[in-house]
């Protein structure tokens, strides 16, 4: 299944209430409706900086483990600072209402088995939330980590920031809401690394089947395929379903290592023989503020239980139904 592709450049081009730009904000919203995902175009983003910031993020996980820990802050329960490998697992290993879902899916769509799965083969670093960033202090990565992570962060959260006003103008309520709401959002550049000499085998799982807790995620592209997404599922709840009243459901993905990932490896093994083989996933979590008040949009919260209504009649699996109850996205992202 290929994503819809929406056109941001014409979005950022032309007016707002030009009947191309309402057209292309419709479709940004459907797509995250339908799908729970999109792929967007935005010229903005040069392929340049993603490949600048992709050899900066394998050279920093190339190092030896003693280096990486040096930026660990487990005392921030590893919100900053990296996460090295095997100290996440996914939730849904372990949570009945996920497996749940993952048992009404049709064989041939579920996810990699993940029941007994241990603890994700992947780091992630996180330059910074509500702390002081973490900068590498090894020379050859220090002087290019300031540059080179405020471009890429910048572009990131440019990118999805629009897209935000183009899925509101969507949904038919006033373009900032969602931006003004996550105006002071502890937004966050996430990027994971998989070391693909370790965890090249087919049907590794890179990162268990689950769901993001913020209320946007966006990738710049990753240089080896195996993400995974799955259209419309229900299960943790993240502050965009939260707010829409269920129209838009927390989609449910995985990382695995596939047929396409191993072509790459051995592709980039002719092709770049002294790099790292390291998968990294340039991760960019846009959050709202913590103290926004999260309400389901009255207009929005009708049109999700007409689309309920509409998948029950038609003998759709919409998943149990849930009520959003008013709360602080900071305490909905505790729950």
């Amino acid at each position: 299944m290929d994503l819809p592709v929406i056109d941001l450049d014409l979005f950022l081009a032309q007016p707002r209430d030009s009947e191309a730009v309402i057209q292309e904000c419709k479709k940004a919203a459907d797509s995250l409706i339908i799908y729970g995902g999109l792929v967007l175009h935005d010229s903005r983003v040069s392929e340049k900086d993603n490949s600048t910031f992709l050899d900066l993020m394998e050279d920093y996980f190339n190092q030896p483990q003693e280096e990486l820990k040096k930026d660990e802050r487990p005392e921030l329960g590893y919100q900053v600072g990296v996460t090295l490998e095997n100290t996440e697992k996914p939730k849904c290993a372990v949570d009945e209402p996920c497996l749940r879902i993952i048992e009404a899916l049709e064989p041939s769509e579920r996810p990699l088995d993940i029941s007994a799965h241990s603890p994700d083969p992947k780091c992630h670093d996180f330059p910074g939330l509500n702390a002081p960033n973490v900068v590498p202090q090894v020379a050859f990565l220090k002087e290019r980590w300031p540059v080179t992570m405020e471009q890429w962060g910048k572009s990131m959260k440019n990118a999805v920031a629009d897209l935000a006003d183009m899925v509101a103008i969507g949904l038919g309520i006033p373009a900032e809401t969602f931006s003004q709401a996550g105006r002071f959002g502890p937004h966050l550049l996430a990027p994971t690394a998989s070391d693909l000499v370790k965890y090249g085998k087919k049907d590794t799982i890179l990162a268990g089947f689950h769901t993001d807790l913020n209320f946007l995620t966006i990738h710049g592209r990753s240089r080896y395929p195996g993400l995974n997404i799955w259209a419309r599922n229900t299960g943790k709840r993240i502050p965009l379903e939260h707010i829409s009243g269920g129209l838009i459901k927390a989609g449910f993905h995985e990382v695995v290592v596939n047929e396409q990932t191993l072509a790459v490896i051995e592709q980039r093994k002719e092709t770049f023989p002294d790099r790292p083989l390291i998968r990294i996933s340039s991760t960019f979590f846009w959050h709202l503020s913590s103290d926004y008040d999260l309400i389901p949009i009255p207009i929005l919260n009708d049109e999700a239980r007409q689309l309920r209504a509409e998948h029950i009649k038609s003998g759709k699996s919409d998943g149990d139904e849930v009520s959003y109850p008013p709360m602080k996205v900071g305490q909905q992202v505790r729950k």
